[in-house]
């Protein structure tokens, strides 16, 4: 069939968008079946008087969400189920059966490019050697039959012990303080916003913010309230509007925040806890990257200026992020029902997973390993920083003291997510703004994650984006000089 969707080039929604929601909509109708075959880009771009980089990510768009599928050589495809004969039994429809869903596909990871959408460390720094004899040492330990024993829902107590010792040592732990184990970040936040919030709970959070700790209060049915990040973190004075219009809990990445890489300075931090302290409101600080100081040197916690801060830490960032460690350091009235929301959702943590990572720690091999990450990320940074001044130059951004991420505004009338499928196609990937957006259009931002590649790859990297990004920048350019006619 044709395609004759109805745009809106005055409207907010860019145009990719709408011509995605369009295909979306024949697809949930019926119009539009499985293994039905849609339009080259090059085809129906010329059909709509459009630019063929907007075909491109409206399709791109369509597959992430797993409406279509592209196969190399043969177009795009709807996705579905083949049609049945009549009288034949019909399987359920789970997209109707099904909950919905709060999840927006990133799409499938690309292959062949130089990657930049993951935020994850280097495999290549993994120090195998080092975990195999960790690992070794415990199961020809005296603990071993305990390790393979059901435990408590509150975590391995050496790692527990060794975990808030040293917390208390640094400063940010209380007498009043306890700590509960976990299946790494991601599920501490899933535990802690089932025991702080309900359907309507105001949450003020970072604008942009990292998609899973978003999308975990939207499932709750919280209402979010989005604070805008500068290159000094969350913006205070738009958090104090949030706190004013009701919002009773704060999720805040004070140290090298995901997506944008910025840091809160230590004056900053005693301002914001005392203002959601005054406001009554429960300040959740999620800090996973605080370890990763390139520049500079490692600020004070929110936790150690007001104890009722609930800390999330992990292992993953700075060693190893398949191996699911995480942390909850918090009141012991707030450790004890997350014990029982832990239990009820797995029990408990592996233990033998917290064990390895604890004769890691124990016998200095995490120290070590510390080291090596920081020296290693030290030097990315440095080919991230040259990169961008040599081949973005119309490109705004803040280059961060440390972490994994770095946020890049396009320049003005390009679109991160209509650009995607170009840079995937010359061989570099990342991830658009609109993945990270609580309220506001980030159309024009993307992240930029470089831990887990190498100096090189990074410099290649953004000089393939830029290329792409300066070729967008003369096609915008090209389109609004105006045409002279002569007579």
């Amino acid at each position: 069939m044709q395609l004759r969707p109805e745009l809106d080039s005055t409207s907010e929604v860019p145009l990719y968008r709408q011509l995605g929601s369009y295909v979306q909509r024949l697809i949930t109708a019926g119009e539009l079946q499985g293994g039905d075959r849609l339009p080259p880009t090059r085809e129906l771009a010329g059909q709509l008087g459009l630019n063929r980089t907007t075909v491109s990510a409206a399709y791109e768009w369509l597959e992430s969400e797993g409406l279509i599928q592209g196969a190399v050589g043969r177009g795009s495809f709807v996705l579905g189920a083949p049609s049945r004969p009549a009288g034949e039994s019909q399987d359920i429809n789970w997209a109707r059966s099904l909950t919905p869903s709060m999840f927006s596909s990133s799409g499938s990871p690309a292959s062949n490019v130089i990657d930049f959408s993951s935020s994850r460390p280097s495999e290549l720094l993994f120090p195998l050697e080092e975990f195999r004899e960790c690992c070794s040492e415990v199961l020809a330990g005296p603990r071993l039959q305990t390790l393979l024993q059901l435990g408590s829902p509150l975590g391995y107590g050496p790692l527990r012990a060794w975990l808030l010792t040293r917390a208390r040592q640094q400063g940010f732990a209380a007498d009043g303080d306890d700590i509960l184990i976990t299946n790494g970040c991601q599920q501490a936040v899933d535990i802690l916003r089932r025991a702080l919030t309900q359907p309507g709970t105001k949450v003020a959070m970072e604008e942009p913010v990292y998609p899973g700790l978003r999308n975990l209060f939207l499932d709750a049915g919280a209402e979010l309230l989005g604070a805008p990040v500068t290159g000094d973190g969350v913006d205070l004075i738009a958090l104090r509007r949030a706190l004013d219009a009701g919002a009773k809990v704060v999720v805040v990445t004070p140290s090298f925040q995901n997506p944008t890489g910025a840091t809160v300075p230590a004056a900053a931090r005693s301002a914001l806890a005392a203002m959601a302290r005054n406001a009554g409101a429960v300040v959740i600080e999620n800090d996973i990257y605080s370890g990763l100081v390139y520049a500079g040197s490692g600020l004070p916690k929110l936790k150690s200026f007001d104890t009722n801060v609930i800390l999330l830490g992990s292992f993953s960032k700075i060693a190893f992020p398949g191996v699911r460690v995480g942390w909850i350091i918090a009141p012991k009235p707030v450790i004890a029902r997350a014990a029982e929301l832990k239990q009820l959702t797995d029990l408990h943590t592996d233990q033998l997973s917290q064990a390895f990572l604890l004769q890691f720690a124990e016998s200095g091999r995490l120290a070590r390993h510390e080291a090596t990450v920081i020296a290693a990320g030290r030097e990315k940074l440095r080919a991230v920083e040259q990169a961008c001044a040599e081949h973005l130059p119309g490109c705004r951004y803040h280059v961060p003291d440390g972490g994994m991420n770095m946020w890049i505004d396009l320049p003005a009338g390009l679109d991160s997510g209509a650009l995607r499928g170009l840079a995937r196609q010359a061989g570099v990937d990342y991830l658009p703004g609109r993945y990270f957006s609580v309220s506001r259009s980030l159309d024009s931002g993307l992240r930029l994650s470089f831990a887990g590649l190498t100096p090189a790859e990074i410099k290649r990297g953004i000089e393939i984006l830029g290329e792409v990004v300066n070729s967008a920048v003369r096609s915008r350019d090209d389109a609004s000089r105006p045409t002279l006619a002569f007579v």
